[in-house]
């Protein structure tokens, strides 16, 4: 399971393009991975590698020095399209990304994210374009999104809230899943069933508890 998650503050790092699918995000290759903390180098493999495995030169953006240990992403609309792997989000997450901004997300990406504790914030083309021209002014100042206020603080001491499922967010500040959210409302659900009496199973002559 996930560790909790709060909230994070880190310098961004932009990717304007839109239309980033799952393959560019982690190619099918490595899908026979299911160590989720080895898969920090599938990130973006095809961009930062050529295809006898060496690191390109000059590097590509996610290997800039400039962008260790950036933990926020700013990208283009439609991130996460393409098939349904959750390899993608494990690799984000692998290489350290705790939040990603869009206008938008492939459904099946963004459900993915959310059971990793990764931020999937969605936000209008107009604060987008907003953001974009914040960070090229400003490449190196940091944000913080806050998942608990559901709040994400620009440089300037502005902010803009954003909508997450409630439930996902229940568990990723729990740091938990879904298994483990029912087996925590375990007391809860004995006590309910002792004050209830035993339901008839429908298979005759068997009585179920």
């Amino acid at each position: 399971m996930p560790e909790p998650f709060v909230s994070t503050t880190s310098r961004v790092i932009s990717i304007p393009r839109a239309n980033i699918d799952t393959d560019q995000i982690c190619p099918a290759r490595f899908l026979k991975i299911t160590d989720k903390a080895n898969l920090a180098d599938a990130l973006f493999f095809d961009w930062r590698f050529t295809p006898d495995g060496a690191r390109r030169v000059p590097p590509s953006f996610i290997d800039e020095p400039v962008n260790s240990g950036r933990q926020i992403l700013l990208v283009g609309d439609n991130f996460g399209s393409g098939s349904s792997r959750e390899h993608a989000p494990w690799a984000l997450r692998a290489w350290g990304i705790r939040a990603i901004v869009s206008t938008s997300f492939a459904d099946i990406f963004k459900g993915n994210s959310l059971k990793n504790a990764l931020l999937p914030i969605v936000v209008t083309p107009e604060r987008h374009a907003v953001l974009t021209a914040l960070l090229g002014d400003n490449p190196d100042g940091e944000w913080t999104v806050d998942l608990e206020a559901q709040q994400v603080t620009l440089p300037d001491g502005s902010t803009f809230g954003f909508e997450l499922d409630p439930f996902a967010r229940t568990m990723i500040l729990a740091g938990t899943d879904e298994v483990g959210y029912v087996l925590g409302q375990l007391p809860a659900i004995e006590a309910w069933e002792a004050t209830h009496p035993a339901r008839v199973d429908t298979r005759e002559g068997v009585t179920a508890r």
